[in-house]
């Protein structure tokens, strides 16, 4: 099974169409099935995410083939291109690192949105749903996967704008989920 956690419902979309998810419940969340994916939408925020995150884990027996990912927008600096589908490979919250891939870019969550290019990626929900994954040694497989939205502008992105670009990647996300 592959569990899908976004913030937001625009980032959802591209999935619910690319795989023709169906609308649920699950808890007080909103979840989008088939056969093979859950993904919910958790609302903006760590806390958001963690919550939305270990509501998953709670509720669905986890196998060695689960596959976890965060996916959604983020804000980067202009050494990212918009549209540009960004595998991480760590967390920094609150000034701590928590790597889990070597060699893959970290991601700066931060509470809340930025104006200024403090960092080079930054978002606001991936401590979050990592806390919450790292926490499950049942859990062997996990992304946090972003896709370039603006550089640091956020009044910028739209909801239009978060769907259209998370579909332009869904064929780059499915080859990394796949492998």
């Amino acid at each position: 099974m592959i569990y899908i956690q976004t913030a937001l419902k625009p980032e959802a979309q591209a999935f619910i169409d690319y795989y023709k998810l169906k609308k649920s419940k699950l808890d007080t969340y909103t979840l989008f099935e088939n056969e093979n994916i859950k993904l919910i939408i958790s609302g903006m925020g760590v806390e958001n995410a963690r919550l939305a995150t270990q509501t998953l884990i709670n509720h669905f027996d986890i196998t060695d083939d689960d596959i976890y990912i965060n996916v959604g927008i983020c804000a980067s600096s202009r050494s990212y291109k918009i549209g540009e589908l960004v595998k991480c490979g760590g967390v920094v919250y609150q000034e701590i690192v928590y790597r889990f891939q070597d060699n893959l870019p970290l991601i700066v969550c931060v509470d809340k949105a930025q104006s200024e290019a403090l960092y080079e990626l930054a978002d606001m929900e991936s401590f979050g749903f990592y806390d919450a994954v790292v926490h499950n040694p049942a859990i062997k497989k996990f992304h946090i996967l972003k896709v370039v939205s603006d550089h640091f502008e956020p009044k910028k992105v739209t909801k239009e704008l978060a769907k259209s670009l998370l579909f332009a990647k869904m064929e780059a996300i499915k080859d990394i989920i796949s492998n």
